[in-house]
This record gives C-alpha cells, structure tokens and sequence, in this order.
C-alpha cells in the first residue's frame, strides 16, 4: 500500500478549544459538512470514531480540506495538539477513509425556496460562510419563519464565548441591512 504525502498545519478559531487540522487535500466534497459530538455520531466515520479514543476530544468537525477538533476546557494545546495532528496524519497517510460507504444521511427538504430564503441562504453563501469556515467552523440555513432566521453553527463556532456576540452583532446586521424581512438571527442546536 503506497503511504500518501501528508501535510498538515495548525490553525486557531476565536474558539479558545477549538483548533484546525487542515491538510493538503480535499477531505469532502464542497459544500458537505459533519459533525460529531460524541463515538456514537461517528459510528460511520472512522477517523473521527477513533479520534474521541482520545479523553480530551469532545467534538470532530469535517469540512473542505481541515477537520475541526474542540477540547475540553480542562486540558492544555501545548500538552496534545501534536499528538492529534501526528494521530490524523498517520490515519490518512495510510489512506484510510473518513466517512463509509452508506454516508451520513443530509437533510434535504425538497421544498422550492420562496425568494426572500434564497436571498437570505444567497446572503449567507456568499458573505458569512467564507468568513465562518476561516475560523474552522460552518454556518447553514435552519429556517426561517415570522421574521426570525435560525442557522446552524457546526465546528469551532458551537461553544466559542464570542459565537453570540457575532451572530448578533455581525451576523445579524449584516442580513437585516440587505434583507428587511429579517427581524432577528437564532441559533438553533444540531
């Protein structure tokens, strides 16, 4: 089996237990993101199964080219970031998959979009996600309904002390000046 070259560097988040593991290459297609809380949310995805092997790991985050890791508060970056990076590396050098065959199901509503949601997921596409994902983190749409937009925050954003300050003063601000239909932003749990 031919080992494949690996590069991986470290990034921060404006999470203080967030880190990003990015790698040289294309972990999922554009556009899909997973998230794992726990052993059990990982049952079909082997890196991050094994990954919560670790005591100190308490959520997995996949999306584009890096895999989000968040900590537990009471451990230390200096003590462990090394050990997880050298960990994913030799996980992927071997060429071992992500995610299995039967991929975790997406939610797909098939329901036609009135034109103020396709502004607002526009909106969000366009300017906020870019914005969120340098951070090792994801925004999507949830709903949107009575003037209240509710998103989803996945990776380094779910538990950062600064995620409501920017949802509400960035985020909000932002799509209440473009679209007026928009009365408040939410965040709605995964």
């Amino acid at each position: 089996m031919n080992k494949k070259n690996i590069n991986i560097y470290i990034e921060s988040s404006p999470n203080p237990n967030s880190l990003k593991f990015i790698v040289n290459f294309i972990l999922v297609p554009e556009g899909e993101t997973y998230y794992f809380t726990g052993p059990k949310d990982a049952n079909k995805a082997p890196l991050a199964r094994k990954l919560f092997n670790f005591k100190y790991i308490e959520r997995v985050f996949y999306m584009n080219n890096f895999i989000t890791i968040t900590k537990f508060k009471n451990f230390k970056w200096n003590d462990i970031k090394d050990k997880i990076k050298n960990f994913i590396k030799s996980y992927l050098e071997k060429n071992k998959p992500l995610l299995l065959e039967n991929k975790i199901k997406k939610n797909k509503s098939g329901k036609e979009d009135s034109e103020v949601i396709y502004k607002i997921k526009s909106i969000l596409n366009e300017y906020i996600k870019p914005v969120v994902e340098q951070d090792g983190g994801a925004i999507t749409f949830h709903s949107f309904e009575k003037g209240i937009l509710k998103v989803m925050l996945q990776g380094s954003c779910r538990g950062c002390p600064s995620a409501s300050i920017t949802l509400k003063y960035g985020i909000e601000n932002i799509i209440k000046k473009i679209i007026p239909e928009v009365k408040s932003v939410t965040s709605e749990e995964f």
